[in-house]
Protein backbone atom coordinates (compact mmCIF):
# COMPACT_ATOMS: atom_id res chain seq x y z
CA UNK A 1 0.00 0.00 0.00
CA UNK A 2 1.34 3.44 -0.91
CA UNK A 3 1.53 6.45 1.38
CA UNK A 4 -1.84 8.07 2.07
CA UNK A 5 -1.05 11.66 1.04
CA UNK A 6 -4.60 12.80 1.80
CA UNK A 7 -4.02 12.16 5.49
CA UNK A 8 -0.59 13.81 5.35
CA UNK A 9 -1.79 16.98 3.59
CA UNK A 10 -3.38 18.55 6.68
CA UNK A 11 -0.21 17.91 8.70
CA UNK A 12 1.90 19.56 5.97
CA UNK A 13 -0.44 22.55 6.11
CA UNK A 14 0.08 22.87 9.86
CA UNK A 15 3.84 22.71 9.37
CA UNK A 16 3.79 25.46 6.73
CA UNK A 17 1.61 27.69 8.91
CA UNK A 18 4.03 27.36 11.82
CA UNK A 19 7.01 28.12 9.59
CA UNK A 20 5.27 31.21 8.21
CA UNK A 21 4.42 32.44 11.70
CA UNK A 22 8.04 32.15 12.78
CA UNK A 23 9.60 33.77 9.70
CA UNK A 24 9.55 37.32 11.10
CA UNK A 25 11.21 36.24 14.35
CA UNK A 26 13.82 34.31 12.37
CA UNK A 27 14.61 37.37 10.23
CA UNK A 28 14.92 39.51 13.36
CA UNK A 29 17.44 37.09 14.83
CA UNK A 30 19.41 37.01 11.58
CA UNK A 31 19.59 40.82 11.42
CA UNK A 32 20.77 40.92 15.03
CA UNK A 33 23.40 38.26 14.32
CA UNK A 34 24.71 40.32 11.40
CA UNK A 35 24.94 43.41 13.62
CA UNK A 36 26.86 41.44 16.25
CA UNK A 37 29.20 39.99 13.63
CA UNK A 38 30.11 43.42 12.23
CA UNK A 39 30.56 44.95 15.70
CA UNK A 40 32.78 42.10 16.89
CA UNK A 41 34.95 42.26 13.78
CA UNK A 42 36.54 45.45 15.12
CA UNK A 43 37.46 43.69 18.37
CA UNK A 44 38.51 40.46 16.72
CA UNK A 45 41.50 39.64 18.94
CA UNK A 46 39.47 39.95 22.13
CA UNK A 47 36.79 37.57 20.82
CA UNK A 48 39.44 35.15 19.61
CA UNK A 49 40.94 34.94 23.11
CA UNK A 50 37.52 34.67 24.74
CA UNK A 51 36.57 31.75 22.50
CA UNK A 52 39.84 29.98 23.27
CA UNK A 53 39.23 30.18 27.03
CA UNK A 54 35.47 29.50 27.07
CA UNK A 55 33.62 26.26 27.73
CA UNK A 56 30.39 25.83 25.82
CA UNK A 57 27.88 23.09 25.19
CA UNK A 58 27.90 23.77 21.44
CA UNK A 59 30.61 23.69 18.77
CA UNK A 60 32.31 27.09 18.28
CA UNK A 61 34.46 28.03 15.30
CA UNK A 62 38.05 29.00 16.02
CA UNK A 63 38.95 32.36 14.46
CA UNK A 64 41.90 32.86 12.12
CA UNK A 65 41.83 36.03 10.01
CA UNK A 66 38.61 37.85 10.79
CA UNK A 67 34.84 37.53 11.05
CA UNK A 68 33.28 39.55 8.25
CA UNK A 69 36.27 39.46 5.88
CA UNK A 70 35.55 38.37 2.32
CA UNK A 71 37.86 37.57 -0.58
CA UNK A 72 37.26 37.69 -4.32
CA UNK A 73 38.11 34.62 -6.37
CA UNK A 74 41.68 34.67 -7.75
CA UNK A 75 42.26 34.04 -11.48
CA UNK A 76 41.88 30.44 -12.64
CA UNK A 77 45.12 28.92 -14.03
CA UNK A 78 45.20 28.03 -17.71
CA UNK A 79 46.28 24.41 -17.08
CA UNK A 80 44.94 22.39 -14.17
CA UNK A 81 43.51 19.02 -13.17
CA UNK A 82 40.56 18.14 -10.94
CA UNK A 83 40.49 14.80 -9.15
CA UNK A 84 37.37 13.62 -7.34
CA UNK A 85 36.09 10.47 -5.68
CA UNK A 86 32.73 9.49 -4.25
CA UNK A 87 31.31 6.22 -3.01
CA UNK A 88 28.26 4.08 -2.47
CA UNK A 89 27.85 0.76 -0.71
CA UNK A 90 25.75 -2.33 -0.13
CA UNK A 91 25.52 -2.97 3.59
CA UNK A 92 25.70 -6.27 5.41
CA UNK A 93 22.25 -7.91 5.38
CA UNK A 94 21.77 -10.16 8.38
CA UNK A 95 18.76 -11.81 6.68
CA UNK A 96 20.96 -13.12 3.85
CA UNK A 97 22.86 -16.36 3.77
CA UNK A 98 26.35 -14.86 3.96
CA UNK A 99 27.89 -11.83 5.64
CA UNK A 100 29.60 -9.44 3.24
CA UNK A 101 29.45 -5.85 2.05
CA UNK A 102 30.42 -4.03 -1.11
CA UNK A 103 31.90 -0.55 -1.54
CA UNK A 104 31.85 1.07 -4.97
CA UNK A 105 34.15 4.06 -5.45
CA UNK A 106 33.60 6.32 -8.44
CA UNK A 107 36.44 8.55 -9.64
CA UNK A 108 36.87 11.47 -12.00
CA UNK A 109 39.98 12.97 -13.56
CA UNK A 110 39.28 16.17 -15.49
CA UNK A 111 42.16 17.99 -17.16
CA UNK A 112 41.60 21.53 -18.45
CA UNK A 113 43.93 23.45 -20.76
CA UNK A 114 45.49 23.05 -24.19
CA UNK A 115 44.75 19.31 -24.29
CA UNK A 116 41.59 18.72 -22.22
CA UNK A 117 40.66 15.19 -21.22
CA UNK A 118 38.33 13.28 -18.93
CA UNK A 119 38.69 9.86 -17.30
CA UNK A 120 35.74 8.36 -15.44
CA UNK A 121 35.96 5.01 -13.65
CA UNK A 122 34.56 2.94 -10.80
CA UNK A 123 36.19 0.48 -8.42
CA UNK A 124 33.84 -2.01 -6.73
CA UNK A 125 35.37 -3.98 -3.85
CA UNK A 126 33.72 -6.90 -2.05
CA UNK A 127 34.63 -7.40 1.62
CA UNK A 128 33.87 -10.79 3.14
CA UNK A 129 36.77 -12.10 5.24
CA UNK A 130 36.78 -12.00 9.04
CA UNK A 131 39.46 -9.30 8.90
CA UNK A 132 37.15 -7.19 6.70
CA UNK A 133 33.95 -7.63 8.69
CA UNK A 134 35.22 -6.62 12.13
CA UNK A 135 37.76 -4.31 13.73
CA UNK A 136 39.60 -5.95 16.61
CA UNK A 137 41.87 -4.24 19.17
CA UNK A 138 45.44 -5.52 19.13
CA UNK A 139 45.96 -8.36 21.60
CA UNK A 140 42.38 -8.25 22.93
CA UNK A 141 39.60 -10.68 22.08
CA UNK A 142 35.90 -10.23 22.69
CA UNK A 143 35.78 -6.51 21.85
CA UNK A 144 35.33 -6.80 18.09
CA UNK A 145 33.42 -4.00 16.39
CA UNK A 146 31.27 -5.04 13.42
CA UNK A 147 31.71 -2.97 10.25
CA UNK A 148 28.13 -2.23 9.25
CA UNK A 149 25.63 0.63 9.38
CA UNK A 150 27.23 3.92 10.46
CA UNK A 151 30.69 2.39 10.72
CA UNK A 152 30.47 1.10 7.15
CA UNK A 153 29.74 4.68 6.06
CA UNK A 154 32.98 5.75 7.75
CA UNK A 155 34.86 2.87 6.10
CA UNK A 156 33.52 4.08 2.74
CA UNK A 157 34.91 7.58 3.42
CA UNK A 158 38.30 6.01 4.11
CA UNK A 159 38.18 4.12 0.80
CA UNK A 160 37.19 7.31 -1.05
CA UNK A 161 40.24 9.09 0.35
CA UNK A 162 42.51 6.14 -0.45
CA UNK A 163 41.39 6.14 -4.07
CA UNK A 164 41.86 9.92 -4.28
CA UNK A 165 45.42 9.57 -2.97
CA UNK A 166 46.15 6.98 -5.68
CA UNK A 167 44.92 9.35 -8.38
CA UNK A 168 46.99 12.23 -6.99
CA UNK A 169 50.14 10.07 -6.91
CA UNK A 170 49.81 9.55 -10.68
CA UNK A 171 49.80 13.28 -11.49
CA UNK A 172 52.78 14.45 -13.57
CA UNK A 173 55.51 16.56 -11.91
CA UNK A 174 54.86 20.30 -11.92
CA UNK A 175 51.10 19.98 -12.31
CA UNK A 176 48.51 22.13 -10.53
CA UNK A 177 45.53 20.19 -9.26
CA UNK A 178 42.66 20.03 -6.80
CA UNK A 179 41.75 16.77 -5.07
CA UNK A 180 38.09 16.95 -4.11
CA UNK A 181 35.92 14.94 -1.69
CA UNK A 182 32.19 15.18 -1.05
CA UNK A 183 31.02 15.93 2.49
CA UNK A 184 33.06 16.66 5.58
CA UNK A 185 36.72 15.91 6.25
CA UNK A 186 35.65 15.23 9.83
CA UNK A 187 34.70 11.58 10.40
CA UNK A 188 31.99 12.48 12.89
CA UNK A 189 30.67 8.94 13.17
CA UNK A 190 33.80 7.74 14.97
CA UNK A 191 33.05 9.78 18.12
CA UNK A 192 30.65 7.07 19.29
CA UNK A 193 33.15 4.20 18.93
CA UNK A 194 36.04 2.89 21.07
CA UNK A 195 39.58 4.19 20.69
CA UNK A 196 40.83 1.20 18.69
CA UNK A 197 38.21 1.83 15.99
CA UNK A 198 39.36 5.43 15.49
CA UNK A 199 42.96 4.25 15.41
CA UNK A 200 42.21 1.72 12.66
CA UNK A 201 40.02 3.85 10.42
CA UNK A 202 41.31 7.36 11.13
CA UNK A 203 44.96 7.23 12.22
CA UNK A 204 45.98 4.29 10.01
CA UNK A 205 43.41 5.01 7.32
CA UNK A 206 41.91 8.40 6.44
CA UNK A 207 44.67 10.58 7.90
CA UNK A 208 47.43 8.45 6.40
CA UNK A 209 45.95 9.01 2.92
CA UNK A 210 45.68 12.76 3.56
CA UNK A 211 49.35 12.63 4.48
CA UNK A 212 50.17 10.84 1.21
CA UNK A 213 48.52 13.70 -0.69
CA UNK A 214 50.30 16.36 1.41
CA UNK A 215 53.71 14.85 0.65
CA UNK A 216 53.08 15.13 -3.10
CA UNK A 217 53.57 18.90 -2.83
CA UNK A 218 57.33 18.41 -2.93
CA UNK A 219 57.13 18.14 -6.73
CA UNK A 220 53.53 19.05 -7.53
CA UNK A 221 51.02 21.72 -6.56
CA UNK A 222 48.14 19.79 -5.01
CA UNK A 223 45.35 21.32 -2.94
CA UNK A 224 42.83 19.13 -1.14
CA UNK A 225 39.30 20.16 -0.19
CA UNK A 226 35.91 18.73 0.66
CA UNK A 227 32.67 20.32 -0.49
CA UNK A 228 29.49 20.52 1.59
CA UNK A 229 26.44 21.76 -0.28
CA UNK A 230 23.67 23.57 1.67
CA UNK A 231 25.43 23.18 5.05
CA UNK A 232 23.47 23.31 8.30
CA UNK A 233 26.42 24.12 10.53
CA UNK A 234 26.33 26.89 13.15
CA UNK A 235 30.00 27.11 14.21
CA UNK A 236 30.35 30.81 13.30
CA UNK A 237 26.98 31.77 14.77
CA UNK A 238 28.08 30.03 17.96
CA UNK A 239 31.15 32.29 18.02
CA UNK A 240 28.69 35.20 18.13
CA UNK A 241 26.91 33.51 21.03
CA UNK A 242 30.21 33.56 22.94
CA UNK A 243 30.53 37.26 22.10
CA UNK A 244 27.05 37.92 23.54
CA UNK A 245 27.76 36.04 26.76
CA UNK A 246 28.24 38.53 29.66
CA UNK A 247 30.76 36.18 31.31
CA UNK A 248 34.44 36.07 30.36
CA UNK A 249 35.28 33.32 29.85
CA UNK A 250 31.90 31.84 28.96
CA UNK A 251 31.03 28.64 30.82
CA UNK A 252 27.61 27.19 29.97
CA UNK A 253 27.55 24.56 32.73
CA UNK A 254 28.60 27.03 35.41
CA UNK A 255 26.58 30.14 34.58
CA UNK A 256 23.57 28.93 32.60
CA UNK A 257 21.14 26.61 34.41
CA UNK A 258 18.88 24.54 32.18
CA UNK A 259 15.74 26.24 30.80
CA UNK A 260 16.81 29.75 31.86
CA UNK A 261 16.79 32.47 29.21
CA UNK A 262 20.29 33.44 28.06
CA UNK A 263 21.66 36.49 26.24
CA UNK A 264 23.12 34.25 23.53
CA UNK A 265 19.67 32.89 22.65
CA UNK A 266 19.09 36.13 20.72
CA UNK A 267 20.87 34.50 17.73
CA UNK A 268 19.86 30.89 18.38
CA UNK A 269 18.43 29.12 15.34
CA UNK A 270 20.43 31.16 12.81
CA UNK A 271 22.66 29.08 10.55
CA UNK A 272 26.06 30.07 9.17
CA UNK A 273 24.89 29.93 5.57
CA UNK A 274 22.23 32.58 6.32
CA UNK A 275 24.92 34.91 7.66
CA UNK A 276 27.19 34.55 4.66
CA UNK A 277 24.40 34.77 2.12
CA UNK A 278 24.11 38.37 3.33
CA UNK A 279 27.88 38.99 3.46
CA UNK A 280 29.36 37.44 0.33
CA UNK A 281 29.02 38.38 -3.33
CA UNK A 282 29.12 35.84 -6.14
CA UNK A 283 32.40 33.88 -6.10
CA UNK A 284 33.66 35.35 -2.85
CA UNK A 285 34.84 33.28 0.09
CA UNK A 286 34.64 34.13 3.76
CA UNK A 287 37.44 34.37 6.28
CA UNK A 288 39.04 31.13 7.44
CA UNK A 289 37.73 29.34 10.52
CA UNK A 290 38.92 26.30 12.48
CA UNK A 291 36.77 23.35 13.46
CA UNK A 292 37.06 22.72 17.18
CA UNK A 293 35.44 19.29 17.04
CA UNK A 294 36.83 17.10 19.80
CA UNK A 295 37.90 14.36 17.38
CA UNK A 296 39.76 16.91 15.22
CA UNK A 297 41.51 18.49 18.21
CA UNK A 298 42.52 15.08 19.54
CA UNK A 299 43.59 13.18 16.43
CA UNK A 300 43.99 15.28 13.26
CA UNK A 301 47.33 17.00 14.05
CA UNK A 302 48.76 18.69 10.95
CA UNK A 303 45.54 17.83 9.12
CA UNK A 304 43.47 19.97 11.50
CA UNK A 305 40.33 21.02 9.65
CA UNK A 306 39.90 24.64 8.56
CA UNK A 307 36.91 25.84 6.57
CA UNK A 308 35.49 28.79 4.68
CA UNK A 309 32.13 29.60 3.13
CA UNK A 310 31.78 30.18 -0.60
CA UNK A 311 29.02 32.03 -2.46
CA UNK A 312 27.87 30.17 -5.58
CA UNK A 313 24.90 32.02 -7.07
CA UNK A 314 22.15 31.84 -4.43
CA UNK A 315 23.78 29.06 -2.40
CA UNK A 316 26.42 29.15 0.30
CA UNK A 317 28.67 26.10 0.40
CA UNK A 318 31.09 25.09 3.13
CA UNK A 319 34.56 24.14 1.90
CA UNK A 320 36.80 22.26 4.33
CA UNK A 321 40.57 22.07 3.94
CA UNK A 322 43.41 20.65 6.05
CA UNK A 323 45.78 23.04 7.80
CA UNK A 324 48.59 22.46 5.27
CA UNK A 325 46.29 23.91 2.57
CA UNK A 326 44.90 26.71 4.74
CA UNK A 327 48.34 27.97 5.80
CA UNK A 328 49.78 27.99 2.26
CA UNK A 329 48.53 30.99 0.30
CA UNK A 330 49.14 29.33 -3.08
CA UNK A 331 47.21 26.18 -2.20
CA UNK A 332 44.44 28.15 -0.49
CA UNK A 333 43.87 30.36 -3.54
CA UNK A 334 44.03 27.27 -5.78
CA UNK A 335 41.30 25.60 -3.70
CA UNK A 336 39.16 28.75 -3.83
CA UNK A 337 39.35 29.38 -7.56
CA UNK A 338 39.11 25.74 -8.68
CA UNK A 339 36.17 24.84 -6.43
CA UNK A 340 34.36 27.91 -7.75
CA UNK A 341 35.28 27.05 -11.35
CA UNK A 342 33.90 23.53 -10.88
CA UNK A 343 30.64 24.87 -9.48
CA UNK A 344 30.23 27.27 -12.39
CA UNK A 345 30.78 24.42 -14.84
CA UNK A 346 28.40 22.14 -12.95
CA UNK A 347 25.34 24.37 -12.52
CA UNK A 348 26.14 25.23 -8.93
CA UNK A 349 27.75 21.94 -7.82
CA UNK A 350 31.30 20.71 -8.63
CA UNK A 351 31.06 18.82 -11.91
CA UNK A 352 33.87 16.42 -10.94
CA UNK A 353 31.99 15.33 -7.82
CA UNK A 354 28.78 14.97 -9.78
CA UNK A 355 30.48 12.70 -12.31
CA UNK A 356 32.20 10.67 -9.58
CA UNK A 357 28.83 10.16 -7.92
CA UNK A 358 27.33 8.89 -11.18
CA UNK A 359 30.14 6.33 -11.41
CA UNK A 360 29.67 5.25 -7.79
CA UNK A 361 25.90 5.09 -7.42
CA UNK A 362 24.39 1.71 -6.56
CA UNK A 363 20.66 1.50 -7.34
CA UNK A 364 18.02 -0.63 -5.67
CA UNK A 365 18.09 -2.91 -8.72
CA UNK A 366 21.89 -3.18 -8.42
CA UNK A 367 21.52 -4.33 -4.82
CA UNK A 368 18.98 -7.00 -5.70
CA UNK A 369 21.09 -8.22 -8.64
CA UNK A 370 24.14 -8.35 -6.37
CA UNK A 371 22.41 -10.56 -3.81
CA UNK A 372 21.00 -12.79 -6.56
CA UNK A 373 24.53 -13.22 -7.90
CA UNK A 374 25.84 -14.13 -4.45
CA UNK A 375 23.06 -16.63 -3.77
CA UNK A 376 23.17 -18.26 -7.20
CA UNK A 377 26.94 -18.65 -6.85
CA UNK A 378 26.45 -20.36 -3.50
CA UNK A 379 23.96 -22.78 -5.07
CA UNK A 380 26.31 -23.59 -7.94
CA UNK A 381 29.03 -24.53 -5.45
CA UNK A 382 26.58 -26.55 -3.32
CA UNK A 383 26.98 -24.25 -0.35
CA UNK A 384 24.14 -23.32 2.05
CA UNK A 385 22.11 -20.38 0.73
CA UNK A 386 19.48 -20.02 3.42
CA UNK A 387 17.89 -16.61 4.09
CA UNK A 388 15.46 -15.46 6.77
CA UNK A 389 11.70 -15.81 6.44
CA UNK A 390 11.46 -12.02 6.61
CA UNK A 391 13.74 -11.67 3.59
CA UNK A 392 11.77 -14.24 1.61
CA UNK A 393 8.49 -12.56 2.54
CA UNK A 394 9.64 -9.20 1.19
CA UNK A 395 10.66 -10.76 -2.12
CA UNK A 396 7.50 -12.83 -2.59
CA UNK A 397 4.07 -11.58 -3.69
CA UNK A 398 1.25 -13.07 -1.67
CA UNK A 399 -2.33 -12.21 -0.63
Amino acid sequence: MSLNLTRVAAQVGNMIARLKAGSEERQRRLNYALDVLHSQASDFNYLKKKIASSRTTWLVAGLVDGLDSHYKAPPTPTEFTILASDGSHIDVDRHRSTRCYLINIGTTILHYGAQPSATLDSFPCLYFGDEDLVITPTGVKGREQLIEGTLLGVKRSVDECRQLAKLAAELPPGSSSLALLDGSLILWGLEAYPEFVAEALLDKGFLSYLDDIRKLNNGKRVALASYISFPRSTDVVNALRVALCPHDPADCDRYCPTNEKRDCDMVAGVQDRELFLNLLSQGERSALFISQSSIVQKRYGEHQVYFFYLRVDDEIARVEIPRWVAMDENRLTLAHCLVLDQCQRGQGYPVALSEAHEQAVVTGADRENFWQLVESSLVEEHLPSLSSAKSRSKRTRWV
